[in-house]
């Protein structure tokens, strides 16, 4: 996992945000309370929300969606966390804001 004091990839990162679909996915995880039903093995803002929330939400099949995930995780946007057979995915709020702060300084 990468930290917040490391170099974020600008053009990993910039193929991650080059979906739509990715960008929803993160714009749900800000806010997942809002967004998503109560868990029975994750809590949504600590754990993060379990892919098949996130599959179904999307209506996508689970091959797609598994995808669109490992690019964000792939990219540090979303962190992938195993719990009980189940994988949680929450934002890398420390690694979105040094993304952000990086590509203001490359503009």
């Amino acid at each position: 996992m990468r930290t917040s004091e490391e170099f974020a990839d600008p053009v990993r990162g910039l193929k991650a945000l080059a979906s739509p679909i990715r960008l929803q996915v993160l714009a749900w995880l800000k806010d997942p309370v809002a967004h998503f039903p109560a868990q029975v093995d994750g809590d949504l803002v600590e754990d993060g929300v379990c892919a098949d929330y996130l599959r179904d939400k999307l209506d996508l099949a689970a091959s797609t969606t598994s995808r669109h995930l490992s690019l964000l995780t792939d990219a540090g946007f979303v962190v992938a966390t195993r719990k009980k057979g189940w994988t949680f995915y929450r934002r890398n709020e420390s690694l979105i804001q040094a993304f952000v702060r990086d590509l203001r300084g490359v503009l």
